[in-house]
């Protein structure tokens, strides 16, 4: 079951974090490179334990030569692991492509279709929620809330979730933010544990959240602003 009924976070208080993210970060936008739906599903499905900028390298040569689903569709999945070798987990990964291409091939052609759903973006082989998320409200324009490991450690330091996986970590957010933010707060939350909400040694004294974690000891919701 999900934490968000035992702890649940007071509106006000998301409000006023949300409002600081959205200051803080104005700019925040997927840092991966991509022309198309197909080529987002690609590089988020690579970003898996590897670094955006990382995966930004190998996009940019393998892209080139397989733009869509019918041009990876044509690779083997050794040929593939020789384009992605340098991303983590490549092995699992190139066996993915591989098959995911096929199916979009048999389904709907060289690339995804503007009507695509959730359900069957996540019926691809190794695309799970946060994949399909990722691709919906960047490559669609469809509110939906990713979670990374980023994502999932802002929220359970504010208290957002207690959760212990990302995909109920996700309910709890979206019953938290309205709808319309779920895709910008994916990115502010991004940004601030990328920035200074770090694993190890987050730089607690620069936050601009200190008024709301708990972490710091402070009760977020008596603080917020009226």
């Amino acid at each position: 079951m999900s934490s968000a009924s035992r702890a649940p976070a007071r509106p006000r208080h998301v409000r006023a974090v949300l409002a600081a993210l959205a200051d803080a970060y104005p700019a925040a936008a997927t840092a991966l490179v991509f022309s198309t739906p197909w080529q987002l599903l690609v590089a988020t499905v690579l970003s898996a334990q590897c670094t955006d900028a990382r995966v930004n390298l190998i996009t940019a040569r393998l892209f080139p030569e397989c733009p869509d689903a019918a041009a990876m569709a044509q690779l083997s999945v050794e040929a593939i692991e020789a384009r992605i070798f340098d991303c983590g987990l490549y092995h699992a990964k190139a066996r993915h492509l591989a098959a995911t291409s096929r199916v979009v091939m048999e389904k709907w052609g060289a690339e995804l279709p503007a009507t695509i759903r959730r359900e069957e973006l996540e019926a691809l082989p190794g695309v799970g929620r946060k994949t399909a998320s990722v691709v919906l409200a960047n490559a669609y324009g469809v509110p939906a809330l990713a979670v990374d490991t980023h994502v999932f450690r802002v929220a359970h330091r504010l208290g957002w979730s207690a959760a212990k996986d990302a995909d109920h970590t996700a309910d709890d957010l979206c019953r938290l933010i309205p709808r319309r933010q779920w895709a910008p707060a994916h990115h502010w939350l991004i940004g601030h544990g990328r920035q200074v909400c770090h694993a190890r040694r987050p730089a607690c004294g620069q936050c601009v959240l200190s008024a709301w974690c708990p972490r710091l000891g402070v009760e977020g919701a008596a603080r917020a602003a009226p």
